[in-house]
Formats: structure tokens, C-alpha cells, sequence
């Protein structure tokens, strides 16, 4: 019995067994102490709950037998306070007692064994090498579920951090991108910084239309990043033309008119969504819902909502803005001149969202005042 005992008679630093036995009977305590010193394990022996709490105190056992009925505290009791402040020690009790209530009740609250008196010393032996082994288990499974926790912390916390640099830099790229297209959009359209402004106020009227026509936020976010290079073609219009003030010369309006066309072209090709849109955009434009637009006279459905959206954001902002060739028109006086060409000019359908929107478009507006106007 001993050599299949040996295994689990040391403990995990190869020492023998520090043993806690508490009984108030001394024959009994003293009988386990020999019993087990025997198979080398190192005994204390304590009368009862107060002794045994102060040895406790000064020594850290590996395994603990208690006798169930002890004077002042019972050792339910101290087998509680040993579990809750002392989790590593196997807890064995020892009683008298064949009650299967209190047999229970001890393993309930986290006894690893139970052992009747009068007692065989094979069955004590086997009792505890059984405690030992699954304390051992118990240990080795908590030291890997607290590295498994950590080691997840760990991964998270860098999955965190991983995502907020993701999310800085993505941010980042956003508004770099914005302001390059901004910027390129501001020296093909007017030569002049003051434009910028229209570019913002065009690109946010793009976005709230597409949001309150009820496209998903990507395409609508896609439409209003795209929408500001509508006018990229202009960068092949002579500054004659466009900063021309008054209206142009038939011949003049056909230069004005190839702006859409060489949008499209400067645009096209890209493998990239965002400027796939903008190629539609800076194409469709200038077309009319009638048919009457140009570059290609589409008419209805036929022109890309994209282009139809666009249209409208752009017409509000020209006639609502100052320009070198026109003063800037009061809000009852656009939205008359736009309801007007409802149906010929402007996506009737469409047209209702924006006008049903135009506290939004008006907040719009203000936030992105012409430093002239």
C-alpha cells in the first residue's frame, strides 16, 4: 500500500505532506499522527478549532483531517474558514457520526473526503491519497484557468489597441483623402480657395439627400466623399471661360459643357468604389430628369440616382450662393425656381425629400457660410 501511496504523499515542491489532524479526542489525533508519519507525512496536531486556527496562522498545511463534533466551534465551521482562506489545503473529515445529512453537508462545502471511526488505516490512506490527488488536479486546473484568463486579457487588450490604431489611421486616411479631393476640387473648379465652402455645403447636401431617401450609410457616406469632384472636369475649361462674368456666348457654353465629359474621363478607369462614383457624379450631373441635359440627354431613371442626387445639390447651392456672374438669390426664390423645373430639371421624388429636409439643409448652410457672402 505505501508504494502506491508514494506518488501522492509529497507535495508539489517534492516535501513530505505538512498535516493539520484536529480532533478533540487525543488517542485519536495522536493514532492518526503516527499512522501517517509512517508514510512520511509531517503531522501537527491541534485539540480543537481554536488551536488549529492559530496553527494556521503560522504554518501552511497541505491537508487537513477534522473531526466533525468538536467543543465551541464544530468543524463544519472550520472547514469553511480553512476552504475560503486557505483554497489550496485538502480538507478530509473524521467523525463518529454515520449520518448521511452531515456527510453531505461536509462535502457540500468543499470537503475532499469523509472517513467513519472506527477507522482502518488502509481506508484512512486511501481517503487521503484520493484528497491529495484531486487537490493536485484542483491547483493545476485553477493555475491554468487564471494563465488562460490572463493570457486572453492579454490578447484583448492588444486586439483593443490594434483596433484604435486601425480606427486612428483609418480616420486619418478618411480626412486626408476629403482634403485632397477638396483641394483638387477647389483648383479645377474656380482656381480659388474661397470655393471650398461649396464644396462642403455640395458634398454634405449629397449625403443628407441619399440618407433621408433611405440608401445605406456606406453608399450615402460613399456619395457625399465623391460628390465634392462633380466639377473636376473644369480643370480643362479656360479661366477666360469660367471666371467669366455675365452669360456665355453660345461657343462659350459648349466649352462649359465639356467639363462633364472630361470629368468622366480624368475619373474613369479606377478600380476604386469611391472613384467610380465620383466618374458617375462628375458625368450625370448636368443631365436632366426631361432629357433636356447633357453630356448624353438622359432622361428619367435612366440618369444614376448618384447623378440625380448631385443635380439638385448643386443647383440649390449655385442659386443660394454668390458668384462672379450672379448675386446670391434669397431661399423662397431658389426653392420657387426649383419646384418650377420639378419633373423637367430635377427628380420630382427626390426633389420632395430635400425640400422636406430643409431645416437640415439650412444648418448645412450656416455651418458653411462663403467668407464673402
Amino acid at each position: 500500500m505505501a508504494l502506491l501511496l508514494e506518488p501522492d504523499t509529497t507535495s508539489a515542491h517534492g516535501k513530505p505532506p505538512d498535516t493539520l489532524i484536529v480532533d478533540d479526542e487525543a488517542p485519536v489525533r495522536r493514532l492518526l499522527g503516527r499512522m501517517l508519519e509512517q508514510y512520511g507525512y509531517t503531522c501537527t496536531l491541534a485539540a480543537d478549532a481554536r488551536e488549529a486556527r492559530l496553527q494556521l496562522q503560522d504554518k501552511e498545511f497541505t491537508l487537513i483531517l477534522c473531526d466533525v463534533n468538536m467543543p465551541d466551534e464544530s468543524g463544519l465551521d472550520l472547514v469553511k474558514h480553512v476552504l475560503t482562506q486557505y483554497p489550496n489545503t485538502a480538507v478530509v473529515m473524521v467523525t463518529g457520526l454515520d449520518d448521511p445529512h452531515i456527510a453531505h453537508a461536509a462535502l457540500e462545502i468543499g470537503a475532499y473526503g469523509y472517513i467513519l471511526k472506527p477507522f482502518q488505516s488502509n481506508e484512512v490512506l486511501i481517503d487521503i491519497a484520493n484528497a491529495l490527488r484531486r487537490r493536485r488536479l484542483e491547483i493545476e486546473n485553477r493555475a491554468y484557468r487564471e494563465n488562460l484568463e490572463q493570457t486572453i486579457r492579454t490578447r484583448t487588450a492588444a486586439l483593443q489597441q490594434a483596433f484604435e490604431w486601425l480606427e486612428r489611421t483609418e480616420k486619418e486616411l478618411r480626412l486626408s483623402r476629403e482634403e485632397t479631393i477638396q483641394r483638387l476640387a477647389i483648383a479645377a473648379e474656380f482656381r480659388d480657395n474661397s470655393t471650398a465652402r461649396h464644396i462642403q455645403r455640395m458634398s454634405h447636401y449629397c449625403g443628407l439627400l441619399a440618407r433621408r431617401y433611405g440608401l445605406d450609410p456606406e453608399h450615402c457616406e460613399l456619395i457625399r466623399t465623391a460628390s465634392p469632384m462633380h466639377d473636376i472636369g473644369k480643370i480643362g475649361t479656360p479661366d477666360h471661360v469660367l471666371l467669366k462674368p455675365g452669360s456665355f456666348t453660345p461657343d462659350e457654353f459648349k466649352v462649359i459643357c465639356q467639363h462633364a465629359e472630361i470629368g468622366y474621363h480624368i475619373l474613369n478607369g479606377s478600380e476604386a468604389e469611391l472613384l467610380k462614383t465620383a466618374a458617375i457624379i462628375a458625368w450625370t450631373h448636368h443631365e436632366r430628369f426631361d432629357g433636356s441635359g447633357y453630356p448624353r440627354g438622359l432622361v428619367g431613371e435612366a440618369i444614376p440616382l448618384e447623378g440625380r442626387i448631385a443635380a439638385i445639390a448643386d443647383a440649390f447651392d449655385a442659386l443660394t450662393s454668390k458668384r462672379v456672374y450672379k448675386p446670391a438669390f434669397s431661399l423662397d426664390h431658389a426653392v420657387d425656381i426649383m419646384r418650377e423645373h420639378r419633373g423637367t430639371h430635377f427628380d420630382p421624388a427626390l426633389l420632395d425629400v430635400f425640400f422636406d429636409s430643409m431645416d437640415d439643409v439650412l444648418m448645412i448652410r450656416d455651418q458653411y457660410t462663403d467668407s464673402f457672402s
